[in-house]
Order: C-alpha cells, then sequence, then structure tokens
C-alpha cells in the first residue's frame, strides 16, 4: 500500500463527517482541527480541499476523543479497537463474496441503525443499506461512511478496485468533485434506497491480504478509505493506467507492455493473475470505464461510443455491455440521463 501524495486531497464535506459529533462543541473541536492540522475557516468553504494526510490524521484523533470508530453516527457505535478485530476474520474468508457477507454481519454486530444485506442476482451484485434512527444529517453522513468502509474494504481484500455500476443514496445532497471516483457515474441522491451495484464477478475474487499486510493497513487504512484504494504497486494498476492513458488503436500486445515493464510475456501474466486477473480483463475493464463515461457524460450516439471504446461492430458493443451491467447501452443512457435530469427529492 502506497502512503498518500502531496497532491492528494480530500472534499472538506468529508471532514464535517468526522467532526459531526463535536457540532455544538466549538472549543472542543477548534482544539480537534488545530492537532490535524486543518483550518477552521475551510468549513465555511464548500469547495475547499484539505491534504489526505490531515484527513487522515483527523480520523485517528476522532476515533480517540469520541472513543468510537463510527464517529457517533450510530447511536451503538464502534468501541476502538472493533474495526481491527473484523478485519481479522475477514482476511481468514476464501473469497471476497463470504468475506463481505462474514464484513455486514460482524458490522451488524456492534451498529443498530445501519443494517446492510447482499443480494447477487446473476451477473449483478447488490450491496443494500436499511437505516433507522438518528436525525437526517446523521443518517447522510452514517449511510456514506457505512459503504466507504464496505467497498474500500473489498477493494483491499481483493487487492484491486470493485468498479460501481450504480450507486443509490436516499439523501439528497450537492454533488461533489470527489463523487465519481468513489461511487462512479451512475450515482443518484434522493433515491428510493440506498444500495449499490457491480459485477458479481467480482466476489469470487480470492482474498489476497494476510496477517502481515494486515498491520499495515490498520496504520494507513484512514489514508485511502475515502481516496479509495489504489494499489498503485499493483502491476494490473500499471497496465490499467497505461491502457487507459491511450487509446484503443494504440494499445500494445501483451508481449509489448511486458517489455516495457521489463519483465517476460509470462511473468506479466503469472503477476496479473497473482492480482486476480488478466490482461483481456484489464483491457475489458478499460473499454468499459470509457463507455460509461460517454454514455453518462456526452450525448454521442451509441455507435460512436462504441468506437471510441474499441468495439468494430455496434452489436459486440451492445453483447459485452449488457454483460457488463445487465442492460443495452440505450436503456442505460436513458436511465442515468434522466435520472440527472430530475431535482432530488429533499424529504428522505
Amino acid at each position: 500500500m502506497m502512503p498518500t501524495r502531496e497532491k492528494d486531497s480530500v472534499a472538506v464535506y468529508f471532514v464535517q463527517v468526522m467532526i459531526h459529533a463535536l457540532r455544538d462543541q466549538p472549543e472542543r473541536l477548534a482544539a480537534v482541527l488545530h492537532e490535524a492540522g486543518i483550518a477552521p475557516a475551510l468549513l465555511t468553504q464548500p469547495e475547499a480541499r484539505v491534504p489526505a494526510s490531515a484527513f487522515a490524521a483527523l480520523w485517528l484523533i476522532q476515533i480517540r476523543e469520541l472513543n468510537d470508530e463510527f464517529f457517533r453516527l450510530d447511536s451503538h457505535g464502534m468501541p476502538p479497537g472493533s474495526f481491527a478485530l473484523i478485519c481479522r476474520g475477514l482476511i481468514q474468508e476464501p473469497n471476497l463474496g463470504k468475506a463481505l457477507t462474514q464484513c455486514l454481519a460482524s458490522f451488524a454486530l456492534f451498529l443498530r441503525d445501519f443494517r446492510g444485506s447482499l443480494s447477487v442476482h446473476g451477473k449483478r451484485a447488490v450491496l443494500s443499506l436499511d437505516i433507522g434512527g438518528g436525525d437526517e444529517e446523521t443518517r447522510r453522513y452514517g449511510e456514506e461512511t457505512f459503504l466507504v468502509l464496505m467497498i474500500s474494504l473489498l477493494c483491499w481484500l481483493g487487492g484491486r478496485r470493485v468498479p460501481i455500476d450504480r450507486a443509490d443514496f436516499r439523501h439528497a445532497r450537492a454533488p461533489l468533485s470527489d463523487d465519481q471516483l468513489l461511487w462512479g457515474y451512475n450515482l443518484t441522491f434522493g433515491a428510493a434506497r440506498t444500495e449499490i451495484e457491480f459485477a458479481s464477478s467480482y466476489l469470487r475474487l480470492a482474498v489476497v491480504q494476510d496477517l502481515a499486510s494486515l498491520k499495515v493497513f490498520l496504520r494507513t487504512a484512514p489514508q485511502w478509505l475515502v481516496i479509495r484504494f489504489r494499489n498503485q504497486d499493483g502491476v494490473s494498476t500499471q497496465v490499467y493506467q497505461r491502457l487507459r492513458g491511450s487509446h484503443y488503436s494504440r494499445w500494445p500486445a501483451l508481449e509489448a507492455l511486458a517489455a516495457d515493464l521489463h519483465m517476460s510475456p509470462s511473468t506479466l501474466r503469472r503477476r496479473l493473475e497473482r492480482e486476480g486477473c488478466s490482461f483481456q480483463e484489464i483491457k475489458d475493464e478499460v473499454r468499459r470505464s470509457v463507455a460509461l463515461e460517454l454514455l453518462c457524460q456526452t450525448r454521442a450516439s451509441i455507435g460512436d461510443i462504441a468506437a471510441q471504446s474499441g468495439f468494430q461492430e455496434p452489436s459486440a458493443f451492445h453483447r459485452a455491455f449488457k454483460k457488463w451491467t445487465g442492460e443495452s447501452p440505450g436503456r442505460y443512457r436513458e436511465r442515468v440521463q434522466g435520472k440527472a435530469s430530475r431535482p432530488a427529492r429533499l424529504d428522505a
């Protein structure tokens, strides 16, 4: 796990989440912010950002101050040490599906107001969250914190990012620049219920972490829980970034890419396999990412998007897209752009 880089930063919104329990204690809040190195004036600037290192410090300070690893966003909370105890159990599980099921059950032992459940429908997996108790703002902060923890843990356990195909939240709030990195392009606030959806194939990935890596993780976790997991040492990340940064027509063959990475093709295949993926799967993930971005943010035709995503035939793009998301590109665009044009509910 790489430490945070100097340019890493976090929206001040997430600082508000961390300090919510101290909102009526100005002197104590001022002391906490000073210790973390965060200027109080930033709290009044919605577009402000704070260094990820300062956010990580605040995370740990607040656990100490509140004696709660869920920051008093739940009526019971999680006493210090709960998170480490849960993680020790998760690294014993054989795959991400069993680990996520165990993780939800373990959090349910501590939290009273937030209950997560996992359902699998063929190629789609849905993580749903039921919420009760607390005022509206506390529920809003709590549901985002709960799902950040779940997805970030899932990414860490598998040693790679798990792309989110759909994220719906019951609460309504203004969009943030961090949202697409956290939740993907298909994001709705003011939805009927809170749930996130991703490909169920990720649940079959092996848990790749052990006790040694857990010790490192527990020291560095706050630095990436909101920034999201980046295994920057991973070969799969290097391959993904190489492909994502160039037009598909200039993508190298595996042999050329292996040479660029100073390894043999067989070594590259073997290292990707250890990280739970293949060269073809990474190419598919890049195509998928390009297609989702274009469908959500542009009015380009489906044929043009197919071409820009590296498909010679629109029919092949339709088949692949339905495999990725469970629906056609046209239906996906209609639903996502239709939701974006509707005002969010403010009574959730």
